[in-house]
């Protein structure tokens, strides 16, 4: 469980750091094709409300890794998983609701 632990911490920092230079405003972090129909004016907005759920991401990726290394039983294997994949579930709909917010869906109007 330590690599396991070791290979989040490290997707997490790499979140992290996506996710803070998105919301001071790199929105050129994100492909073109997923702010054609965000506004000039907005794309601050945008960058900040889109690098939350990357934010909610890089942290369940931390949790995960933390309580991955209580141990390697079973129930404690399956927690760290189900803290994951949650955080992945949170991540997605809330970028997905900022997609459709400010571009419209995924790909645009």
């Amino acid at each position: 469980m330590v690599l396991y632990s070791m290979i989040l911490f490290a997707a997490a920092a790499l979140f992290l750091g996506l996710a803070i230079a998105i919301y001071r405003g790199n929105t050129n972090l994100i492909h073109d094709y997923h702010q054609v129909h965000v506004k000039e004016a907005e794309r601050k907005k945008y960058g900040q409300a889109f690098s939350k759920g990357l934010f909610a991401l890089a942290i369940s990726m931390l949790c995960s890794g933390i309580i991955a290394l209580f141990g390697e039983t079973l129930p404690i294997a399956l927690i760290p998983t189900g803290v994951l994949l949650a955080g992945f579930v949170i991540a997605s709909i809330m970028i997905a609701k900022v997609q459709k917010a400010f571009n419209g869906g995924f790909w645009g109007k």
